[in-house]
């Protein structure tokens, strides 16, 4: 998908908005209600950026248990932990040169904000177990249907991270 087609004027405006820093290397948050259309934007700001040709990343981190969310995030190795057979790539790994998306990044654990906040500014990721950092490319964006300014005050999202 490269276009989303609306007649609603503020909609009309937010896909122009999208379309307008979908060049720039910067990290995007959209907010909004559910069922707003925020996934939509988010693959539009994708498709219309210089990684277009590389691959788009999603996860829902408000539908995987903050103990799994780490390893699906970050990856990890063999014999890491038990039944961890096998080494897993994470979903910055797969997404490398291309755009990752944190759907309902509100509702990651703050402890797991941390490490965002680390490889975002470290551009690299440790693997659970791993014995050394991996290099990523990843641009990230993020949705949430919750004023993470609220979410600051409350001490639920991380402040550092919120204004990065």
């Amino acid at each position: 998908m490269s276009d989303i087609l609306t007649g609603d004027r503020r909609m009309r405006d937010i896909v122009q908005l999208a379309k307008t820093v979908a060049p720039s290397k910067a990290t995007i948050l959209i907010q909004g209600e559910s069922g707003t259309g925020k996934e939509l934007v988010a693959h539009l700001i994708h498709t219309q950026s210089t990684r277009a040709s590389r691959p788009f990343v999603a996860i829902n981190c408000a539908a995987i248990p903050d103990n799994l969310l780490e390893s699906e995030l970050f990856g990890y190795e063999r014999g890491s932990f038990t039944g961890a057979m096998n080494a897993k790539t994470g979903k910055f790994e797969m997404a490398n040169g291309g755009t990752l998306l944190l759907d309902e990044i509100s509702e990651m654990d703050i402890r797991l904000q941390a490490k965002l906040l680390r490889v975002l500014q470290e551009a690299e990721v440790d693997r659970i177990g791993g014995r050394r950092p991996i290099p990523v490319d990843v641009r990230i964006i993020a949705t949430t249907n919750r004023n993470l300014g609220d979410c600051v005050k409350e001490g639920t999202f991380r402040e550092d991270l919120f204004c990065s």
